[in-house]
């Protein structure tokens, strides 16, 4: 989700990567109980199938990033991305093996890549942001709001909507207060940017 509210993924591949796990578990099974020949032979199929996939997943990151691109090069606008790094980590010790499994097939790293190499190349700024906070804020007011799952509400100014197009807002006005690439080591959180602006009378991060 951008933050002019363009969605990228959603059903279709959640669809297709449940399929190739579902398959996966099936040859796994197989393997387990049959001849070492039939082992061989689903250890083979599997190996296809991991293939399949990330072949998969590496052309919807390519059409992904291109798409973002080429956007930002039409409003003359930079491109601000959370920085991701150690969010598998953080996740591996705390959640469920099926959200682990979505987590680790989640290749933000290779998208991330692409856009940075496709946006150097057409002259797009890019830069990473702290993603603390960003998908608790809500982008309307500045105040703490409420996320249940694909939905956010704001009890203070009482916006709701999409939880990720209001993640993505504030993603974006924090990119407005980075000027360099890199990660977002030493950066201030949305939080720590709020405290100071929300001392005016009035915010608005749009």
């Amino acid at each position: 989700m951008t933050s002019e509210g363009q969605k990228f993924g959603g059903k279709t591949i959640k669809l297709i990567k449940n399929h190739y796990a579902s398959m996966r578990a099936v040859l796994q099974q197989k393997a387990v109980k049959g001849t070492r020949s039939s082992r061989r032979r689903c250890r083979e199929l599997q190996q296809r199938l991991s293939g399949k996939e990330a072949r998969y997943q590496r052309q919807i990151n390519h059409e992904i990033s291109k798409a973002i691109v080429t956007r930002a090069q039409e409003i003359l606008a930079k491109i601000a991305l959370e920085d991701l790094t150690g969010i598998r980590e953080g996740v591996n010790q705390k959640a469920g093996k099926n959200h682990r499994r979505k987590v680790s097939g989640w290749a933000f790293y290779q998208l991330k890549e692409f856009l940075s190499y496709k946006a150097l190349a057409a002259g797009v700024p890019l830069v990473l942001v702290d993603p603390a906070y960003t998908s608790q804020t809500c982008h309307q007011c500045g105040e703490h709001g409420i996320r249940n799952g694909k939905s956010f509400k704001c009890p203070v100014c009482g916006w709701s909507g999409d939880a990720d197009f209001n993640g993505a807002k504030n993603i974006a006005f924090l990119g407005r207060y980075v000027d360099r690439p890199g990660g977002s080591e030493g950066l201030p959180s949305i939080k720590a940017v709020l405290s100071g602006l929300l001392k005016a009378p009035v915010f608005r991060p749009e």
